[in-house]
């Protein structure tokens, strides 16, 4: 029986990322096409409660939600994938996102996000992201994609683990790194503006990242033209601190 695989992403359901990620897929299983209507980057882990989500057909194993990326993947999951598979798919991948995912700016995405989501529901899962800023080669990218889902499917993945992936756009790709999360600032990236009557606002975005230095981050195997593999863990405890604060706070008991 050929494996499920649920493809999402947070660039909408008619970007060329999902597109070239679908059909290179294909070869490695049944895809079901589950994404947002429109763009939806750096929703986050953003959930809808507060008004009902809708789920359009576009065609077989293509629907189009009002929601965010988490939206999707839970409505994929419990809803919408063919109940010979018990609703469950064998792998999530979301993306190709069109720039990239790096460092901090994990816990903004919405792509990096779905994938979370695909793991905290017990599903492997892989966020691919396409580093750059126009010009985008989605085609490489979704070989490369496909080919570490093929590898996913048959390994699995540790659990509450995802793979965050960053693809050099434009380049000729050197190899593959396993890189970890990298630190990022940026510098003048809120902008302050007036309206016509005077009136400020702000303009969150823009700037020019400024990368913390370090060995084997995500960001230098890109800048280097390498692919990144970052596993990331769900489990936010942090296991040194909890330690220290049992044996040297004991009197908050």
């Amino acid at each position: 029986m050929m494996p499920v695989i649920l493809v999402t992403n947070d660039d909408g359901v008619y970007s060329q990322g999902i597109m070239a990620l679908a059909k290179a897929l294909k070869p490695s299983g049944n895809v079901y096409v589950v994404a947002p209507e429109r763009e939806q980057s750096a929703v986050g882990h953003a959930l809808t409660l507060h008004r009902p989500l809708r789920a359009d057909k576009i065609k077989n194993g293509v629907y189009s939600i009002n929601g965010t990326p988490t939206d999707c993947v839970i409505l994929a999951v419990n809803k919408l994938l063919p109940s010979a598979s018990g609703g469950r798919p064998d792998i999530v991948v979301s993306g190709i996102n069109r720039g990239g995912n790096l460092g901090d700016d994990i816990t903004y995405s919405g792509t990096v996000s779905a994938a979370i989501e695909g793991t905290l529901l017990g599903i492997p899962s892989i966020a691919v992201s396409l580093v750059g800023e126009k010009d985008f080669h989605f085609q490489e990218a979704a070989k490369f994609a496909a080919r570490l889902a093929g590898i996913v499917l048959k390994k699995g993945l540790p659990p509450d683990t995802l793979l965050n992936v960053n693809i050099p756009n434009g380049v000729d790709i050197k190899g593959i790194k396993f890189t970890r999360q990298g630190k990022r600032a940026y510098d003048n990236s809120i902008q302050e503006m007036s309206d016509p009557r005077g009136r400020r606002h702000y303009w969150i975005g823009g700037g020019s990242p400024l990368w913390g230095p370090g060995e084997d981050t995500d960001f230098q195997a890109v800048q280097n033209g390498f692919i990144s593999v970052t596993p990331i863990y769900l489990d936010l405890t942090s296991y040194n601190t909890l330690k220290y604060l049992k044996e040297n706070w004991k009197t908050l008991k």
